[in-house]
């Protein structure tokens, strides 16, 4: 078969679709991205650019917009290309996020598309307002609604929507629903499984020595921000070094900001240290930046308590990583989470926004050495029965036979 990947990035969430097809050797793989960088073996990539930046005094809430219809248009014209070269693809898989895909009917009429639903935004109910420390200015619902536009077009699209989580289906409007299919997305759990021999030696993380009398505490982001509750956790901090003079902390992460507004000045790991790092000791707390995988994947497998915190939103896969790997999880209790974690079973659910039940969560489970034992197997086990990376391909590849049997019918 012929596929047409196309997302911004590269291989983003198709990286391991990508490999299951390319294994097979029987099928046209094709990406057209904005990123330079990257190969995979059995796909050919194609580089496109944006033909010009947004207008610079266009309105605010327009911005975003314009930028998605640049990249619409870049990418239908290098799809016209591989029209005229004579690809036909016979399914389209890509990301409706960022515009991409909205012009490719005009390329391919009837080629059947797949995109990736991710996030619905919602003036109220979900992330937007769920932070009372940083209060919506009077503006927000103007902002929101203009974030929605790339969504609202792509409903409206030919083809057929999927998304990885029950909680992300919920986000779109209940008449967008039925032409999203909700695909859990899989983990590879021969890479994130437990690896109890790393506690019984002294091991360097991110360039810090990990002793095995040494509690470890991880926390990993891709940057540290409120909307994946590095403020709260930096907060807790305090008493659980206090409380607990054996505990070593890591907290893995970039100074950028992914998801939410951005300081004036600064970074939050900056800010948080100016509020909080007087009551640290800093022997015993690091911040080794963003780590390759290799790095990560020990961290989790070394650590005795891993916390993931979360505004309802988008659920990182980190935290799918985390609980394949065994890891004893303390979780916000947020939607996104709860689907994922069951309090006291396969990890502990905490309230986002208290800092001291946060850091309640993380001394109980250091100190029950049998519920910690338990939250890890019990975390595997539930991986092993929801994350299996094989189900999930061959789930994926029938929904790709669904939509193209929706297209020809």
């Amino acid at each position: 078969m012929k596929y047409l990947f196309v997302h911004q990035n590269f291989p983003a969430q198709f990286l391991h679709l990508l490999r299951h097809l390319s294994e097979q050797k029987e099928h046209d793989l094709l990406f057209l991205t904005e990123a330079a960088r990257g190969q995979l073996p059995g796909v050919r990539k194609l580089v496109h650019a944006v033909s010009r930046p947004p207008t610079a005094n266009v309105h605010r809430d327009a911005r975003e917009f314009e930028l998605a219809m640049l990249r619409a248009e870049a990418v239908a014209k290098a799809a016209m290309s591989l029209k005229n070269l004579g690809f036909v693809p016979d399914i389209i898989v890509g990301h409706h996020g960022w515009g991409e895909l909205l012009n490719l009917a005009d390329v391919w009429p009837s080629a059947p598309l797949l995109g990736y639903q991710e996030f619905y935004y919602n003036t109220e109910g979900f992330d937007v307002g769920f932070d009372p420390e940083f209060p919506m200015g009077e503006d927000i619902g103007s902002r929101i609604r203009a974030k929605n536009a790339v969504n609202l077009l792509a409903l409206a699209s030919p083809g057929h929507g999927q998304t990885p989580t029950l909680f992300q289906h919920s986000t779109y409007p209940p008449w967008a629903r039925e032409n999203i299919s909700v695909l859990p997305e899989g983990v590879n759990l021969d890479t994130c499984k437990p690896d109890p021999e790393l506690r019984k030696r002294t091991v360097m993380l991110g360039g810090y020595k990990v002793r095995p009398t040494d509690k470890l505490v991880t926390y990993v982001v891709r940057d540290l921000e409120p909307y994946r509750g590095f403020h709260v956790m930096m907060r807790a901090l305090p008493k659980i070094l206090r409380e607990r003079p054996d505990v070593r902390v890591i907290l893995v992460g970039g100074d950028n900001v992914s998801y939410g507004a951005r300081l004036e000045k600064g970074s939050w790991r900056e800010r948080m240290l100016d509020e909080v790092g007087s009551q640290l000791d800093m022997e015993r707390v690091h911040f080794p930046g963003r780590v390759p995988y290799d790095t990560y994947t020990k961290l989790l497998q070394r650590s005795d308590v891993h916390v993931y915190l979360t505004y309802p939103f988008v659920a990182s896969w980190s935290l799918r990583e985390s609980l394949a790997t065994g890891c004893a999880v303390v979780a916000s209790d947020t939607a996104p989470v709860r689907e994922f974690v069951t309090h006291r079973k396969t990890g502990m659910l905490v309230p986002f926004l208290q800092p001291d039940k946060i850091a309640d969560g993380v001394l109980e489970l250091l100190e029950d050495a049998a519920l910690n034992r338990r939250v890890r197997k019990a975390a595997r086990a539930w991986a092993e029965a929801n994350l299996d990376m094989d189900q999930y391909l061959a789930g994926y590849e029938a929904l790709i036979a669904k939509t193209i049997a929706r297209a020809a019918a």
